[in-house]
């Protein structure tokens, strides 16, 4: 299994309004035929708790829309990857939901729901990966995140001993804090990480970035100049926010932004992953809609050179909607072009 070159259906089982409707209207097997034409390999497939589970633990049959999901994409040929995106007491992208992190009970519930995979999935391994849970946000979560892994590894290894499983590190998977990951010696494990920088590019107009100015565009490359002025202009206070504890956002120096940026943010986790011998995967990567099409064209030919260089895989963000879909029409004129070089 590559896992060489991927896209999210992001927004169909995650990331949405959960309601049947929605999980058989959103996506059809002909989206799986398009992927495949498009060039990809594989898939990850983001899910939600609650698409399986009520909010007392009662597992439903929403399993069947994951099962759909193995079809088509065997039907196609797609690898696929299951990721968690969000579980019960902890989702990505709000801050009062972190009882997971606090107490035990919410994690036994993810590591049974982690049982309950394995028990229905881990026999399609030969084109399955579990991916345990997307972008642990605070480092603060990071010991018990570290200690969940391994149980969670452990727990799915007494189902099935060599399925692929994938995980991450803090602060939403990020490449710098790959490194703080526990070791674990198993050939059948994945190291991820997500890469939006610069955020100043791939985030500009985003409205879910606090204070970030619904107008605001900048090109890419980015120049020094430009930069500068957008830290002490429209964006001064999205730098303030995000310039402490969570600066990595920003944090890896303007000169950085100009030459080399993803090279410089890979630096130490490659170093960190040959002395371990470990396999890294880039899960996530996209340039959010409003940002000009050529621009966008010329960060995904510069990210990929530098995963190509160090032959790791990845799966763009995202395949449509979700404010970075690839197939939207506002780049139906660079489709191809994102394709051919992904």
């Amino acid at each position: 299994m590559l896992l060489k070159k991927g896209i999210n259906i992001g927004g169909w089982l995650s990331q949405c309004d959960s309601t049947i409707e929605h999980y058989e209207t959103f996506i059809h097997k002909e989206d799986f035929k398009r992927i495949k034409e498009l060039g990809f390999d594989h898939v990850r497939i983001p899910v939600d708790y609650d698409l399986v589970e009520t909010e007392d633990g009662t597992y439903t049959d929403g399993f069947k829309y994951i099962d759909r999901a193995i079809s088509w994409a065997k039907e196609y040929g797609l690898d696929m990857i299951l990721d968690l995106h969000e579980t019960y007491g902890f989702v990505f992208d709000d801050d009062s939901k972190v009882q997971f992190f606090s107490d035990r009970n919410v994690r036994e519930r993810f590591f049974k729901l982690w049982e309950n995979f394995a028990n229905r999935y881990a026999k399609y391994k030969d084109m399955l990966v579990f991916e345990l849970l997307n972008e642990v946000t605070k480092q603060e979560f990071g010991p018990v995140w570290n200690e969940t892994i391994i149980e969670a590894v452990n727990r799915i290894r007494k189902i099935d001993k060599d399925v692929t499983i994938i995980f991450g590190g803090t602060r939403n998977n990020s490449v710098t804090d790959l490194v703080k990951l526990p070791i674990i010696d198993d050939k059948n494990i994945i190291y991820t990480f997500h890469c939006y920088e610069p955020l100043i590019f791939t985030h500009q107009g985003a409205y879910w970035i606090p204070t970030m100015p619904l107008d605001f565009r900048i090109d890419y490359p980015l120049k020094k100049e430009d930069v500068v002025k957008a830290k002490n202009g429209p964006l001064k206070d999205v730098y303030k926010r995000w310039g402490g504890e969570d600066g990595f956002y920003f944090g890896i120096g303007e000169d950085a932004y100009i030459n080399d940026v993803f090279e410089s943010l890979l630096k130490d986790t490659l170093v960190f992953a040959k002395k371990h011998n470990l396999r890294l995967y880039c899960g996530e990567y996209g340039v959010i809609n409003l940002a000009d099409v050529n621009a966008k064209v010329r960060w995904y030919s510069d990210i990929h050179k530098v995963l190509e260089k160090y032959n790791i895989g990845r799966a763009l963000w995202s395949y449509k909607e979700m404010d970075y879909g690839i197939i939207d029409d506002v780049n139906k004129d660079v489709l191809k072009q994102i394709c051919e070089n992904a």
